[in-house]
């Protein structure tokens, strides 16, 4: 009886530590405006999500150079949101105005 009572204690004490160890995932802004994105760069987790919020007086995109997300337009006083799920280091543009860039710098 003993026996069972420990190890039952250590599955409850590890499940409890192992749901402490999980992140729970956030939602980052990143706004349109002045033709820019601000932040110019945003570090996140895997499986945040985030906003882009078109404060500016012109539609835009935000579009990855490598593929891995596009919003396709994103009109005046509108938003897109997107959760990331790959690591990695991703560079995006607004498709209108190449100038316009910015990185997107996804953690575990």
């Amino acid at each position: 009886m003993r026996t069972l009572l420990v190890t039952f204690g250590l599955i409850v004490c590890t499940i409890v530590v192992c749901a402490g160890d999980q992140r729970k995932a956030k939602t980052h802004t990143i706004t349109i405006e002045g033709m820019r994105f601000l932040p110019e760069v945003l570090t996140v987790s895997s499986g945040d999500t985030i906003v882009w919020v078109n404060k500016d007086i012109v539609p835009h995109t935000a579009t990855s150079k490598t593929g891995n997300f596009d919003s396709k337009l994103i009109q005046v006083d509108k938003s897109w949101k997107y959760t990331i799920r790959k690591k990695g280091d991703f560079a995006y543009i607004c498709t209108f105005h190449p100038t316009m860039k910015a990185m997107l710098r996804v953690e575990s």
